[in-house]
């Protein structure tokens, strides 16, 4: 993995390049696709302040790695070439033209960064080239009447605040309520859910602070946030800065309701770097399965997962959930190409990839499925709460479902 990490700014991930035959190629009208491959872009923040995610896309290149091993899909090896946009709007549109009119991948698979994805979205859809599964619950992104092309890979951003709204008033009805959010769509798709479920008592119990992701510290935002008496606490954001929440509010000596978003709960990512002592408490929502947790030492989706990741990711951190969820979007990836058959033209992919029906994926929690279709282009519809208890997390509830509008 380090040799890796290094060379990291644009990879090829494949076993081989196989040769291209001149003639009669399979769909020869969609650029990136041979008889023999399909080529593929996707774009991660190898580095800068949300580099901690990357792992997500090493986590699909792995999956991607095991795919060409088994020999492709329908006779097609992927060719899967990575971009480093290092979270940055404008290195993200760069990357993205790059990978559409100098590379001409068919597609662009899993691209992470609410802000990168805002700059690209619709010059993409305008080029009507594919953009699936996209790292950011964004709930804009999933409007498919104006973004037709793109699909989104996370839970919606609103629907998970709304879940979080609920759970706040139901277990301290009168507490103000504190939230710390990233200034852009991620964060305030946060605060326009608490609004629209609190409603009229939105501005007497909500006190909000935002943040930029340029910014090194969120520490004094932290203290101004304790000072407002609120009881309960949000953090919107990356894991940077969920880190450093956890601990200023603990070297504070805060004690709120504590919660994070699900962007922000990798315990590799986030906690281990908090420490998970000060973490106490926490509680988040998931769809997947933690790594970390021996309950699922003998789940048959986990024994998998370990195998997968012993072979594919040696010498990285199991228990880092990014890596888990990338395997997820490489499984994804993995049923649309197959759900496509021999018809690899762009409008047969965005087809299938809205098309999945109740895609039970190994390493997601009991009830947690991917299903998509012609009225919803979200992965997941559905979240369950958690609560870290010092080493790992523990589910508790119903799965809740989410409302797909």
């Amino acid at each position: 993995m380090s040799d890796g990490r290094a060379r990291i700014i644009r990879t090829l991930t494949a076993i081989a390049l196989l040769a291209l035959s001149p003639v009669a190629t399979a769909h020869a009208e969609t650029p990136g696709v041979t008889q023999n491959e399909i080529t593929i872009g996707a774009i991660f923040p190898f580095s800068g302040p949300a580099s901690p995610l990357s792992n997500i896309g090493w986590g699909l290149m792995a999956y991607v790695d095991s795919i060409n091993d088994r020999g492709g899909i329908n006779g097609r090896k992927i060719t899967l070439i990575t971009y480093d946009d290092a979270y940055s709007p404008a290195k993200a549109l760069e990357q993205t033209r790059e990978a559409i009119e100098s590379d001409e991948v068919a597609f662009l698979f899993s691209p992470l960064g609410t802000p990168g994805i805002s700059a690209t979205i619709k010059y993409v859809n305008a080029k009507k080239v594919p953009q699936l599964f996209v790292v950011s619950g964004a709930t804009r992104f999933a409007n498919f009447a104006d973004y037709p092309m793109t699909t989104t890979g996370l839970p919606s951003y609103t629907t998970e605040g709304r879940i979080y709204a609920k759970y706040i008033t139901q277990t301290l009805p009168n507490a103000k309520i504190a939230i710390l959010y990233q200034n852009d769509d991620l964060g305030k798709d946060f605060v326009a859910a608490f609004r629209d479920d609190l409603r009229d008592d939105f501005d007497n119990k909500v006190v909000l602070s935002s943040y930029e992701v340029t910014e090194p510290t969120i520490d004094s935002r932290v203290v101004t946030l304790k000072a407002s008496g609120a009881g309960a606490f949000l953090v919107a954001g990356t894991p940077k800065f969920a880190a450093q929440a956890i601990r200023k509010t603990d070297e504070i000596g805060w004690k709120p309701l504590f919660l994070i978003n699900y962007a922000s709960s990798s315990v590799s990512a986030t906690i281990n770097p908090a420490g998970p002592h000060k973490a106490v408490g926490i509680v988040t929502a998931t769809i997947t399965k933690d790594p970390n947790d021996k309950k699922w030492a003998d789940d048959p989706g986990m024994k998998w997962y370990r195998a997968h990741f012993e072979k594919y990711l040696s010498g990285a951190d199991f228990g880092d959930n990014n890596y888990l969820f990338g395997t997820q979007q490489g499984q994804i990836l993995e049923q649309v190409l197959k759900q496509c058959g021999d018809d690899l033209s762009r409008e047969n992919i965005i087809k299938q990839a809205r098309s999945i029906r109740g895609l039970v994926l190994p390493t997601a929690l009991p009830g947690v499925v991917v299903s998509t279709g012609p009225d919803s282009s979200m992965a997941y519809t559905q979240l369950q709460l958690q609560r870290w208890n010092g080493s790992s997390w523990e589910q508790f509830g119903d799965v809740l479902s989410a409302d797909p509008k």
